[in-house]
């Protein structure tokens, strides 16, 4: 196969990609602990909306550090209830694995049930705070950018804001129910640059600030169009 040919479906994508971000218009559920117990109860009958904001949503809110716990489950359990191996369990939580609200849902309680099953002197204890449980309500909102080729894809990842990289790269999954994101959906299949999009799925989200997300994805672009 020439170079040419090889290049050839990332000039002629079956379809233009949009970049949409999106707002989060946040709301305080009925559910609140004082406690781990009434942390684990809370767990199993808050709404979806409330684990997404509590784990998906707080990559986008903390992008930008490096180290700590990556959701506010985590960070409760050892800021108020000083539980660093219930903390650890919780961060240990990697929502790449998951494309359902509900199986990440089943995850944190298991990890929850498991360590009171071992400590169950801690779940009487009053917290130093309450964990109050937030959920937001989502609106899609198109920018301007729209990549027609995939130099424009590149143009446009350097100019969009991180809060569309989350968009686009971390929530995805869950609208699309699969291991992936748009970002890697596009490349595969609409410019046919199987490699790139594996490569996109590869990237840590939790070591790394979003802002570095995006330039790891703008080198794999890059890299592509060579």
């Amino acid at each position: 196969m020439t170079s040419a040919a090889a290049t050839a479906p990332a000039q002629a994508p079956v379809k233009p990609f949009y970049f949409n971000t999106s707002a989060h218009l946040l709301r305080i559920t009925r559910q609140k602990s004082n406690t781990l117990s009434e942390f684990l109860d809370a767990l199993r009958e808050c709404p979806e909306g409330s684990i997404f904001q509590h784990a998906f949503r707080t990559l986008q809110e903390h992008h930008f550090i490096r180290e700590g716990f990556s959701n506010d489950f985590a960070h409760w359990a050892l800021s108020a209830c000083n539980e660093p191996s219930l903390a650890e369990g919780l961060a240990s939580v990697d929502v790449r694995e998951f494309t359902s609200v509900g199986q990440l849902r089943e995850r944190f309680i298991q990890i929850v049930e498991t360590f009171l099953q071992r400590s169950p002197g801690a779940g009487a204890r009053t917290a130093r705070e309450s964990f109050y449980f937030c959920a937001s309500d989502t609106v899609i909102i198109p920018t301007s950018f729209v990549a027609h080729t995939l130099r424009e894809f590149a143009e446009g990842l350097r100019s969009v804001s991180v809060h569309c990289v989350h968009h686009h790269f971390i929530e995805a999954r869950l609208r699309l129910k699969l291991m992936s994101n748009d970002f890697s959906q596009w490349l595969l299949e609409d410019l046919g640059l199987p490699d790139a999009a594996r490569q996109l799925n590869r990237i840590d989200i939790y070591t790394v600030t979003l802002e570095d997300v995006r330039n790891q994805i703008i080198r794999i672009v890059e890299r592509a169009l060579i």
